[in-house]
């Protein structure tokens, strides 16, 4: 995996938790799967408190995806089934309900995954003040004469 993917892939997973946490996603973990998985880098592992509250969590999901022009490879929306993926290549979300989240435990599935802090992800990203500040000055001295 080139670092370029793991950025990536990274940010559009703080996306994710951004969009999930403000419909009130619950315990909500990351997972690096890079190094062991074929299939994607990161894991999006959250709890919803019901199933109406699940289609809530994965549209609001699909609309923030949609936002950032991110193509959905596929989703799994089980009727009544509790479990819920919805498949963005470099991120897989899970959106469970607390009995199937206790039941299929993917935490331990991948224990050998690295755990990504949440609250770091949560956090709107940084912008460069300097950036800013140089963009301003070029366009200050645009139209004058060397």
């Amino acid at each position: 995996m080139k670092m370029t993917q793991a950025t990536g892939g990274l940010k559009l997973a703080g996306h994710c938790c951004r969009a999930l946490a403000e419909k009130k996603a619950e315990d909500l973990r990351v997972l690096d799967v890079s190094a062991t998985s074929s299939i994607t880098d990161f894991l999006v592992l959250a709890t919803g408190t019901s199933e109406p509250h699940l289609r809530a969590l994965r549209t609001e999901l699909e609309r923030a995806l949609a936002a950032v022009h991110t193509r959905l490879v596929g989703r799994e929306t089980g009727e009544a089934s509790g479990w819920m993926v919805v498949d963005a290549f470099d991120v897989m979300v899970h959106l469970f309900t607390p009995e199937q989240r206790r039941h299929y435990a993917l935490e331990s599935l991948w224990k050998d995954a690295r755990d990504i802090p949440v609250a770091r992800l949560l956090a709107e990203p940084k912008r460069r003040p300097a950036a800013a500040g140089k963009r301003a000055k070029r366009v200050q001295g645009a139209g004058q004469k060397p």
